[in-house]
């Protein structure tokens, strides 16, 4: 093992990540994180929330809007700060130490394992779901599928990068092309005249501020992820020119995949449908892909298999930052001498996400530290208008308008207390 250092430093000796990461690679692992088992699950949230299919899909198309402001936001982050770690460089950068520690053990201790043990979760039941038709997957086949594919994913990006991005890249293929598919056929149906889901498309929109602003809680939920790329920025080739565009090319690309799979869901099924299916793309492929049915479970297994990889791949470079500027311990912030991989970082969240999944209480955990994620994006873009105030030449290769990360902010902050405080 080698001590870690960034690119940019000097010293004898110093081993460092390796820039192998391209336009397309970053692509894929913004892509990839963002489509995971959201899209195929969370268009009944939506609309629970909503009420109507007209302002489902409105909350569809905004939702991607609102990412895509806080990505653009994160691109002028990522090229003024060039470093890995994504909120944490830019916490670190902007307001000092305490905030960035108090960030990198709340992400350590429980939102990036528990998510990468939901993750885990959710592809083992989808794997095991035709294997057990006629019944519920026992729990602890489901646990123990769940451990192998963390270990597995972790070995692969502790040997060799080049693999873990080729996972990435293959995979986001895959999801999109399910995602096609379901696209495809809902257009199918559209061309066949089956319509009529539209015909009162706004009929029992709600008018409760409350359930409108829980209808984007779900919609979202789908769309996290889009920062993550920003975890990773020293190992991207020319990241002054690749981070930005990977987010201009990424967001819009996911946006109008969204909107367009959920077009497709409301011309095949009923609001009722919707409303009572567990899995919306697994019911849809029931109603559309008759024996090839079992294409829907297998490709949200993909999805979140997928995500898993680029989760574990970007939030261990966020722990090896931290271990760096001696915010974790030591041993984290080394590097393998062969693979030239963070494979103390890895283990070590592997071993925390194993962790996890011994508990049934997950899923509460993450859904408490919700509001945490939201108040530290938040930070973070206010970082991005207070180093405008505070280093106003540090250089800054793209620049936005400043009411961008104002928008940002103060829709960040409408969502933290409607998430802490949900009576208001």
């Amino acid at each position: 093992m080698g001590k870690g250092r960034s690119a940019g430093n000097s010293g004898g000796g110093a081993i460092e990540l390796q820039k192998k990461l391209g336009l397309l690679n970053g692509i894929a692992i913004i892509v990839g994180i963002i489509v995971g088992s959201g899209i195929f699950v969370s268009p009944r949230g939506v609309l629970q929330e909503t009420g109507s299919i007209g302002l489902a899909l409105i909350v569809w198309s905004l939702c991607g809007f609102l990412s895509t402001i806080g990505a653009l936001c994160y691109a002028e982050l990522g090229t003024a700060i060039p470093k890995s770690g994504g909120d944490y460089a830019y916490i670190f950068e902007s307001f000092g130490p305490l905030p960035a520690f108090l960030f990198l053990w709340v992400a350590l201790v429980i939102i990036v394992p528990g998510g990468n043990a939901i993750t885990a979760l959710t592809f083992a039941n989808y794997i095991l779901e035709p294997v057990f038709s006629t019944c519920t997957p026992p729990p602890n086949a489901v646990r123990l599928l769940a451990a192998l594919v963390i270990c597995l994913l972790t070995y692969i990006n502790c040997r060799n990068v080049a693999w873990a991005t080729r996972v990435q890249d293959v995979f986001t293929f895959a999801k999109i092309i399910a995602l096609i598919i379901i696209i495809i056929a809902g257009a199918y149906q559209l061309f066949l005249g089956n319509n009529q889901n539209f015909d009162n498309a706004f009929q029992g929109t709600t008018t409760d501020p409350g359930y409108i602003a829980l209808s984007f809680y779900s919609g979202l939920f789908s769309y996290a992820g889009w920062n993550f790329l920003n975890f990773v920025t020293e190992e991207l080739k020319d990241p002054f020119k690749n981070l930005p565009r990977a987010i201009y090319i990424s967001l819009p690309l996911v946006t109008v995949i969204y909107v367009l799979a959920n077009v497709a869901y409301f011309t095949v099924l009923t609001p009722d449908e919707i409303l009572t299916s567990n899995a919306v793309a697994v019911t849809f492929g029931e109603r559309v892909l008759g024996v090839m049915s079992w294409i829907m479970p297998f490709s949200v297994a993909l999805s979140t298999f997928g995500g898993l990889n680029g989760n574990i791949f970007a939030s261990a470079r966020l722990f090896f930052v931290g271990a760096r500027e001696g915010h974790l311990p030591n041993f984290l912030s080394m590097i393998n001498l062969n693979y030239l991989t963070p494979a103390p970082s890895l283990v070590f969240l592997c071993l925390l996400s194993l962790a996890y999944l011994s508990t049934t209480e997950v899923y509460v955990l993450i859904n408490y530290t919700a509001f945490v994620e939201a108040l530290f994006v938040t930070l973070s873009v206010a970082g991005l208008l207070w180093l405008r105030y505070k280093k106003p030449d540090l250089e800054r290769p793209i620049k936005f308008p400043g009411f961008l990360p104002t928008l940002n902010s103060c829709l960040c902050t409408i969502y933290i207390i409607k998430t802490f405080l949900p009576a208001i």
